[in-house]
């Protein structure tokens, strides 16, 4: 029976890389299938109808809302200018220099990565990053790869993360916390290392331009011209650029809930911004932009959760356990090691990928007792790094690769060193802590 769940994984793998299906509906009916080759019931405990679809739909609720919550958030960053002024400054700062300009374009992108992730933070960071970062000479692939490192330099920081993690591996948030304090280094370390590096790559410059401020403003002393260039570009007040650091603020310092923090971050975004009579239309309308941009992570939550339900049915942890437990590494060095070489199977939407089989196979891990679930975390969160930047089929890289004028796969095999390294620091952190 093990064999026919394997055969039905692979399979799902197949009908998500061929694009037959949408991730989630793959996800769905592989949920199902696996409930019925574990020979569980139609209805009744451990079924299929109540236990896979009805709890296993809303398993990740939690998760989703605090999704909706932080798109919602990057939509009013986006609205008001905050994401806008935040990369402008940094660009002003940088003049000239493509080094000093990726780096703040860098920093700005982690920023927004702790709000919200995917194509929405690549686009609020990347929109104005891109083009400045190559019109000072930055190589095209290098400003796509910056957009794409400084969110996943920002991801162990992004809440609706860590509350994805902590409930569907049954963990306290303050433990997935602790484990994501670890992974930041690395993640911060090799995204600096990137920009670095692959700044000082020889590029075309690009059409794109940037005017200097006396140019676009014309005559007038340096205060007035700023007055005036913040008045055209809707620059956000410098107070209301730090919304995004009052959830993590909130979160880390205080130990507030993440759902509380992140609304906080909403409040501060909105009342900083906004004046009274304007409040209503804007809540309104950036909480239906933040419904239209949480839509697909939602819907793949909400397969996650099936697909978690199915790998716990009892029938399906006695099938695969003997498996699992054959090829699953326990030295701590043999575990660093193979799943390091296994690096690429998170890419193309593949197997280890946490939003889509990976999370299932993480499931067996757990719900078979071959892993500490803190150790799972560990697997998953360093692969999701790697996922977050270089898989060509991921939104964010499609969208930072064409927007940059460069193919996908060129973004990956400028990132994926640097990513690879980064899942290795979080795999030797996980032997040594966890095995």
């Amino acid at each position: 029976m093990g064999i026919v769940i394997l055969l039905l994984m692979l399979a799902g793998v197949g009908l998500m890389l061929a694009r037959v299906l949408p991730t989630a509906f793959a996800l769905v009916l592989l949920g199902v299938a696996i409930a019925v080759a574990a020979g569980a019931p139609l209805t009744g405990e451990n079924s299929i109808l109540d236990t896979v679809l009805q709890e296993g739909a809303p398993a990740l609720a939690a998760t989703m809302l605090a999704v909706l919550i932080g798109s919602w958030l990057g939509k009013l960053m986006e609205e008001t200018g905050i994401a806008g002024t935040l990369v402008r400054k940094i660009v002003e700062f940088g003049g000239d220099r493509p080094t000093v300009v990726a780096l703040g374009v860098l920093t700005v992108s982690a920023l927004v990565g702790t709000v919200t992730g995917s194509a929405p933070a690549a686009m609020m960071a990347g929109i104005i990053g891109i083009p400045a970062m190559i019109a000072v000479g930055v190589p095209k692939t290098t400003a796509a790869g910056t957009i794409l490192m400084g969110i996943a330099a920002g991801m162990p920081f992004e809440l609706p993360v860590w509350q994805f993690f902590s409930t569907a591996l049954e963990l306290p948030v303050d433990t997935v916390k602790g484990f994501m304090l670890k992974l930041f280094p690395f993640a911060a370390f090799f995204a600096v290392l990137f920009v670095l590096v692959e700044s000082r790559r020889k590029g075309v410059e690009h059409a794109w331009s940037l005017a200097s401020a006396a140019e676009r403003d014309g005559g007038g002393s340096p205060r007035e011209r700023r007055r005036a260039r913040a008045r055209r570009m809707g620059d956000a007040p410098w107070y209301a650029l730090v919304a995004p650091l009052v959830p993590l603020v909130l979160a880390l310092g205080f130990d507030v809930a993440i759902i509380p923090s992140m609304l906080a971050g909403v409040l501060w975004a909105l009342l900083t911004t906004t004046r009274p009579g304007h409040l209503n239309k804007r809540l309104l309308r950036t909480l239906y932009g933040g419904f239209e941009i949480a839509a697909p992570p939602i819907a793949l939550f909400v397969a996650i959760g099936v697909l978690l339900a199915a790998v716990k049915l009892p029938g399906a942890v006695k099938a695969l356990n003997p498996l699992v437990e054959a090829v699953a590494p326990g030295n701590p060095i043999v575990f660093v090691l193979v799943f390091t070489l296994l690096v690429p199977l998170c890419l193309y939407r593949g197997p280890l990928n946490v939003y889509g089989l990976g999370a299932g196979i993480a499931g067996v891990l757990i719900a078979a007792g071959i892993y500490p679930a803190v150790a799972v975390l560990g697997l998953t969160a360093s692969y999701n790094q790697v996922f977050g930047v270089s898989d060509p089929t991921s939104t964010q890289t499609v969208w930072a690769a064409q927007y940059s004028g460069v193919g996908p796969q060129q973004v990956m095999l400028r990132t994926l060193p640097y990513v690879w390294c980064v899942a290795l620091g979080g795999l030797v952190v996980t032997a040594a802590t966890q095995l």
